[in-house]
């Protein structure tokens, strides 16, 4: 007879298991319960607004290929599938945007992986919406951290860190809410680290891999809990361990490891979860308030220059290769494209989902004065703390203007307030669903964390 190691006891992942294993609702302060159901309804609003796009259909035309109808109801959409298959769903509606909320440090998109994962399981188990919501908080607690602990560099080396970080905190949203134990939710964990992956060459030629990223973040993290459950074994370190994830992911790097255990249940990183005001990549909103702020001051007089200083390492994602964001081909290309997008919100003073349209990626005056944007490093950004900005602009009539936005507008130090969020759930829900619709998910939505089974929950949610 085979006997299965349990997982060490001293790991970061064990301490982070022990911590989720007895984690009760009634331990998370009610504002940060508050604030998760604003996220919540943030993300459901964002995967209806993605129903209007053409990803979402190909993604479940893939996705029926496998397993075919199921009985998980799928956020925004009447269709329903099994319990993974809607949870990578889930994830490509909230995420295919780009338009959900970021954790700014961990520079992780913690939501689109966490909410997916912790809503299968809680409909396939029978759970009620307190159990959804505990999982849901505590899957955004450990997305966070891992992210954290990257100290910045996962895309400096060419990964995605939602769907490296946001495998783990799946795998512990799920654990929890099937009930695992400290030990089983450590092996969750040990497990995930095999899964754990996300690529950017996206970027070279505007691939929609990313936006695949978080639901499959949440595929796995079910996986892993699933195989836990199951009895399987994983390795305890697999943060910290010598092949452990810093180690193998950011060899050689400056990293912070112990960053994902620290704090828990007394710092709670959910707070820290910015909402985006723009439906673009975060690196850029600094530019597009900065280019809003410098526009009336602009007058009649012709834009002869433009100089965006940006961080190195954001400056890869929104500024290379060239090619491509000196003139978008598509609009995820224009997404993640600095010159295009201060050219544009300098030109129509906003920059909206009306800007990521076929008529404005053709628009020639934008594109022309995209050419007229330089990019050089920026010496005083704060990145990963926050994702800075600075603009200079030449005008004909020799004047320059400048502005700094050093810290990002959806920061935990510039946050959008919950009312804000509210608006932004109505704008982007009601581009296809009627206000009736709309009520009714904003009802259950903000009702989340009482004894509502999460099936009835989800159900509420289709469109």
């Amino acid at each position: 007879m085979t006997t299965i190691p349990a997982p060490p006891t001293t790991s970061l992942a064990a301490t982070v298991g022990e911590f989720a294993a007895r984690a009760t609702l009634d331990d998370v302060p009610p504002e940060v319960l508050e604030r998760a159901r604003h996220l919540v309804l943030d993300a459901v609003g964002l995967a209806f607004a993605s129903t209007a796009y053409e990803f979402p259909g190909v993604a479940l035309k893939a996705l029926s290929a496998f397993g075919g109808a199921g009985e998980q109801p799928v956020l925004g959409l009447p269709n329903r599938l099994p319990a993974r298959d809607a949870a990578v769903l889930n994830g490509v509606l909230i995420h295919g945007m780009d338009f959900d909320d970021t954790h700014i440090p961990a520079v992780t998109h913690v939501t689109a992986a966490a909410l997916p994962a912790a809503l299968a399981a809680a409909v396939s188990s029978g759970a009620d919406t307190r159990t959804l919501l505990l999982a849901y908080v505590l899957g955004v607690e450990v997305s966070a951290r891992v992210g954290i602990g990257g100290a910045g560099g996962f895309h400096d080396v060419g990964f995605h860190p939602t769907a490296v970080a946001g495998a783990f905190g799946a795998a512990v949203a799920a654990g929890k809410v099937s009930g695992l134990d400290a030990a089983g939710l450590t092996t969750a964990q040990g497990v995930v680290g095999s899964m754990s992956a996300g690529l950017l060459e996206f970027l070279a030629d505007g691939a929609w891999t990313k936006r695949l990223h978080p639901g499959w973040a949440a595929n796995c993290g079910l996986t892993a809990a699933g195989f836990a459950a199951a009895g399987w074994s994983g390795p305890g370190a697999v943060y910290e361990g010598r092949f452990g994830l810093y180690n193998s992911h950011l060899a050689g790097r400056d990293t912070r490891p112990d960053a994902v255990a620290d704090g828990l249940g007394e710092t709670w990183e959910l707070m820290r979860t910015a909402v985006k005001p723009y439906p673009i990549c975060h690196f850029i909103h600094a530019f597009a308030d900065a280019a809003l702020l410098l526009r009336p001051e602009i007058g009649d007089s012709e834009i002869t220059g433009v100089r965006c200083a940006i961080h190195p390492v954001p400056g890869k994602v929104v500024c290379e290769p060239p090619e491509a964001k000196w003139a978008p081909r598509d609009e995820y290309d224009a997404k993640f494209s600095l010159p295009y997008v201060v050219a544009t919100t300098l030109l129509r003073g906003r920059f909206g989902l009306a800007e990521l349209a076929d008529d404005a990626l053709a628009d020639r005056a934008a594109l022309d004065l995209a050419q007229k944007v330089h990019v050089t490093e920026d010496a005083d950004s704060a990145f990963p703390a926050a994702y800075s900005g600075a603009i200079e602009i030449e005008l004909a009539d020799g004047r320059v203007l400048r502005h700094r936005e050093q810290v990002n507008r959806g920061h935990d130090e510039r946050p959008l307030s919950n009312d804000e969020i509210a608006a932004k759930f109505a704008g982007t829900i009601g581009t296809v669903a009627s206000p009736a619709v709309a009520d009714r998910v904003r009802a259950a939505v903000l009702g989340l964390g009482d004894d509502t089974p999460a099936a009835a929950f989800a159900e509420a949610c289709r469109g």
